[in-house]
């Protein structure tokens, strides 16, 4: 039996992109003698299709997309994710559901039983729970469905549910198990997700087919990396990250296998990898074409310019340098130098007249106070406008430039340096920035190296650093980690041997600034916890304060 891995990029709410792409992948995999075809879960929606769901038309369609994919089943078996009506007044009105077609009939349709409501998810919202778990017999294979979450309460240290499917299933012997997904990236995520999947094998003594959607959804990124593991627990394939791919695997041959085959895991080639489709989905998916920037000469603008670049053209990206007279002349030229090793347009506009012209006009009203954030403020407020006005006039889509270190800890200006149609580095702490940047001039000096060695500063009063009003960057953002990845309240993290003084400085930053985080662009995610759906933290509160 030759069942193939259709590891597609979906936009979500697109039935006719998403189900003329599926028909294709089936057409190439019945050409190549494939006998199943598996799709990810929800493939005719797109994931995740949160309150579109509520929409009855929506669900309709779906329904249409899997009647026109039935009419290609007469020859090959179709595997795929979609939502399903409840039949009955009682519970919630849709099921997450897998679908088995074959001969142009509907011949299962397993529903999912475990409803991850954690970090980004929040399934339980609006589906219900199966309540039954049978298999499909075809071709002589009795095959086990499942849906995503059904397979990853084993091999967690702190289990979720009370309850496995596959225990439930296994009384019917099943020969193989057929997972489909969207699980989405994280750079911790391809490990556990092979480790998992493992002690499935492993409690189960059989095969399992996993296939994940690739691509991104605004602020969430999937990788694919779409598996078989055979019975002894080797890992027959791993399709590719961040990208779409048909895998035809002979079912027979698999469990001979001792050598697995796997894909690289290195943290910052992924992360890289993740923003760069980040970028070029949250773009393409929407219709947007070109994006502008600020490039200040720092490494923060300097790493999401080349990302910009690489994803979407050179062509397609334009900065502004927008120095003021607190702007050294070292850091004009890095920027420069940027553009010009990139190759890419970028104009100059200084905002020295500009601000002058803010303080002549507030002076009366500031009462001869002195220089302070309010000033500092205003330069950034004047550069957003600028930005804003070019995206504005000639449709270019504003990219934030802020990194998660800065973000977390309010280091930023709301309707200013915090303004963007998308976050690009918002997940990314500074300490990791620099590793982006080595990475990236890794065979070729691209990002200047003074731009990477120079002391961070935001260049808005004479001689500024990061350092004046931050701790260093080492020092900040492991103790971030441990709050926001970790969630280690304070004497947790004093117990490990760090400041209580600075700890507790830290971590009242970080909640006295959640105003700000509301107010900003979506954050494109890669780490275990991102700023946005996955981290819900009321604005008024008195925790560490």
């Amino acid at each position: 039996m030759k069942i193939a891995l259709a590891q597609i990029n979906t936009i979500i709410g697109d039935f006719e992109h998403n189900t003329k792409k599926m028909l294709q992948y089936i057409k190439e995999a019945e050409d190549k003698g494939a006998d199943i075809i598996i799709f990810p879960e929800l493939a005719t929606t797109g994931y995740p299709p949160r309150d579109f769901l509520e929409f009855k038309d929506f669900i309709n369609k779906a329904e249409e997309s899997i009647e026109r994919l039935k009419k290609a089943s007469k020859n090959i078996a179709i595997v795929v994710g979609t939502p399903s009506k409840n039949p009955v007044i009682e519970g919630k009105d849709l099921y997450n559901s897998v679908v088995f077609l074959y001969g142009e009939k509907e011949i299962y349709r397993q529903h999912k039983t475990l409803l991850p409501t954690y970090d980004i998810f929040d399934e339980a919202r609006y589906f219900e729970e199966a309540s039954n778990w049978d298999i499909v017999e075809f071709k002589g294979k009795k095959i086990a469905l499942t849906v995503c979450e059904d397979l990853w309460n084993l091999g967690n240290e702190n289990p979720l549910y009370t309850v496995n499917p596959m225990d439930k299933m296994m009384r019917h012997n099943p020969d193989f198990i057929i997972n489909v997904s969207a699980s989405p990236f994280d750079y911790k995520h391809a490990k556990e997700r092979i480790k998992v999947l493992k002690e499935n094998v492993k409690a189960y003594n059989i095969p399992v087919f996993y296939v994940n959607h690739t691509g991104a959804q605004t602020d969430i990124i999937f990788d694919g990396g779409s598996l078989v593991i055979n019975k002894n627990q080797k890992v027959v394939t791993e399709l590719p990250y961040f990208e779409e791919k048909l895998e035809i695997i002979e079912l027979e041959k698999i469990d001979g296998i001792q050598e697995e085959k796997t894909q690289p895991k290195e943290k910052i080639p992924l992360i890289k990898k993740a923003l760069i489709t980040g970028i070029r989905d949250y773009f393409g998916k929407i219709g947007f074409k070109s994006a502008v920037l600020g490039l200040s000469g720092g490494l923060d603008s300097a790493v999401t310019t080349v990302l910009a670049v690489e994803a979407l053209g050179k062509e397609n990206v334009r900065v502004l340098l927008m120095p003021s007279q607190f702007s050294s002349a070292h850091s004009v030229k890095d920027a420069e130098d940027l553009a010009k090793n990139l190759g890419m347009r970028y104009d100059i506009v200084p905002i020295k007249s500009i601000y002058e012209a803010y303080l002549t006009q507030l002076t009366p009203l500031f009462e001869g106070r002195p220089f302070d954030v309010t000033e500092e403020n205003i330069q950034a407020r004047i550069r957003g406008n600028l930005l804003m006005a070019i995206s504005n006039k000639f449709g270019n889509i504003l990219l934030n430039t802020t990194n998660k270190s800065e973000m977390a800890v309010g280091y930023g200006t709301l309707y200013g340096d915090l303004a963007g149609g998308i976050s690009v580095i918002g997940d990314v702490y500074k300490t990791e920035i620099f590793e982006l940047a080595k990475y990236i001039n890794k065979e070729q000096e691209i990002i200047p190296v003074h731009t990477i060695i120079k002391p961070p500063s935001a260049e808005l009063r004479p001689n500024q650093k990061d350092s004046d009003s931050l701790p260093d960057y080492d020092v900040l953002d492991p103790i971030l980690r441990l709050y926001i990845e970790g969630q280690k309240g304070p004497d947790e993290i004093i117990s490990m041997g760090y400041d209580e003084k600075l700890v507790n400085r830290i971590l009242k930053m970080v909640n006295r600034n959640e105003f700000k985080r509301h107010q900003t662009a979506p954050v494109l995610r890669v780490s275990p916890k991102a700023f946005g759906m996955g981290r819900r933290m009321p604005i008024v509160a008195k925790y560490l304060e």
